[in-house]
């Protein structure tokens, strides 16, 4: 006889809920366990007469409910295999339905068949019918189940995690009824309450539900999201709903919203300036609010790096947008790549293989990488040492990037010395070439004297663009100094000479070194 375990529910926790069928299979079988004898129901069941064995030592000895779940599952494999050698069939019973938020379930089916175990399923019902007829709920309208548990960020019961950890990572989508379960107690429902206000208003009203379609024990309460983690007696079979809202407020901080505003603007009924665009014509506002972030990121400012950090996702938006209207991809196909890609080249954090610091993961990430350029065709040996530039990296920065993958390879200057007498080389050619030569050979030769100092720079372990930034910052200041001082005395740059001028630099330069 092969090893069979039968999963049945017992309903929301009234006896009136339970079926017939699964009553009849209680009453006529002798090797019955419970995952909990937390249940209204487990009182009516020893009435009966029938008689069962929990799993409750296991919640009361081990510290997570993920371990809780697995030493269940494990004892129920060795009890199914040991009542198959005595021709019988173990009947494991859960509260409510047994595929509705039951983790224990969910490893059976992943772990039943790997043990020769075979796994069936009875009725019951389940705490969401008990749930849509009190609160009014039709799942049609759209509906999402959350595990309480997991919300320490958005967690939906749906899918394992790479970790096999019962934390599920989702979306919530304010325009839709949510339901949350297995808000055990106090501390539960508060992580609840901050991940919520994350996407409600404190005053969003939220409702909730203790002992669902229990006769005399039923009890519904409506709070405002504020107050949802006080004066409620959190158990078993509490849950918490939160009704569906319209509102711009509740929408404004989805990805959907961005992504539906930018459609919105580029169709017919949009602005007219956003539907002439292009990936031409919008190219620069690319680079322009990339350097906007980065000036942020100087001046160590959050505000303003938030908005930043926006009008650079905007962008984003819209050259995306604009392949979307062809066909080609959407931003969602974009996100779906990165997501894939980060997946694919840290299995130090999403697999089994291991990484010792940042150098081990650096060689992970260059092994993928050169992987997926040959599933691309592309043979790594065959590409320039100075593949991987961007072309239109700006031309300090690719002059450092060109001259360090060079070195790499030993095409390099042996001794500083040598970097600095390269430099008296380059220049005195530019002076040459300012004295006798034309604009192409001075454009030439002042390109050369650039990139040895850039050579210099890297020799000195310095960042060549910091250095010109900070350079840039200190010249600001101080024309800026000059710009203030005329307007004090209520003159005008063509009322002032260079002397001038030069006397307040020099004070601007005093007052700098202070």
């Amino acid at each position: 006889m092969q090893a069979l375990i039968k999963i049945v529910g017992l309903g929301s926790g009234d006896m009136n809920h339970l079926t017939i069928g699964t009553y009849k299979l209680l009453r006529n079988s002798g090797r019955i366990r419970l995952r909990t004898e937390y249940h209204p129901l487990v009182k009516w069941l020893r009435e009966e007469g029938i008689t069962f064995e929990s799993f409750d030592r296991f919640y009361e000895r081990t510290c997570t409910f993920d371990e809780v779940y697995e030493q269940i599952v494990e004892e129920l494999l060795r009890e199914a295999i040991k009542a198959a050698a005595a021709g019988e069939r173990l009947i494991y019973a859960v509260p409510g339905h047994p595929m509705v938020a039951e983790r224990t379930v969910r490893l059976l089916l992943e772990q039943g068949p790997k043990h020769g175990v075979r796994i069936e399923f009875g009725g019951g019902e389940s705490f969401l019918d008990r749930a849509f007829l009190a609160l009014g709920i039709d799942p049609i309208e759209g509906f999402q189940l959350m595990d309480g548990t997991s919300m320490s960020g958005f967690a939906t019961i749906d899918t394992v995690t790479p970790s096999s950890m019962s934390l599920y990572r989702g979306s919530i989508q304010p325009t839709q009824h949510l339901l949350i379960a297995q808000v055990y107690d106090a501390s539960v429902a508060s992580e609840v309450k901050l991940t919520l206000m994350e996407v409600y208003p404190d005053d969003h009203p939220v409702t909730v539900a203790h002992e669902l379609g229990v006769a005399g024990k039923e009890s519904i309460q409506s709070v405002p999201l504020s107050e949802l983690d006080r004066g409620q007696a959190y158990g078993n079979l509490s849950l918490i709903y939160v009704p569906p809202g319209t509102a711009d407020r509740l929408r404004i901080r989805q990805f959907d919203r961005l992504h539906e505003i930018v459609s919105i603007l580029r169709s017919p009924e949009g602005c007219p300036w956003d539907r002439e665009q292009s990936h031409a014509s919008i190219r620069k506002n690319l680079i322009e609010e990339m350097y906007e972030v980065l000036e942020t990121i100087d001046d160590d400012d959050p505000d303003a790096m938030c908005e930043e950090l926006g009008d650079l996702l905007l962008q984003i938006m819209l050259h995306a947008q604009f392949e979307e209207e062809t066909g080609a991809f959407s931003v969602y196909d974009v996100i779906q790549g990165i997501n894939e890609k980060l997946i694919r080249r840290h299995p130090h954090v999403f697999g089994e293989r291991k990484a010792e610091g940042t150098e081990g993961a650096l060689v992970h990430w260059n092994e993928i990488k050169r992987a997926e350029k040959a599933a691309k065709g592309i043979d790594p040996d065959k590409q320039s040492i100075l593949s991987g530039i961007p072309r239109e990296l700006p031309a300090l920065l690719a002059a450092y990037e060109l001259q360090k993958k060079a070195a790499k390879v030993g095409f390099d200057w042996d001794r500083l010395d040598d970097v600095t007498a390269k430099v008296e080389e380059e220049w005195g050619e530019l002076s040459a070439a300012i004295r006798t030569g034309g604009r192409d050979e001075q454009l030439d030769e002042l390109g050369d004297v650039l990139f040895s100092l850039v050579n210099t720079a890297r020799f000195l372990k310095l960042d060549p663009d910091e250095a010109l930034r900070a350079t840039n910052r200190k010249f600001r200041s101080r024309f800026q100094y000059i710009e203030e001082q005329l307007r004090l005395k209520q003159k005008s740059f063509d009322q002032t000479d260079l002397i001038e001028m030069e006397t307040l630099w020099q004070e601007a330069k005093k007052q700098n070194a202070t």
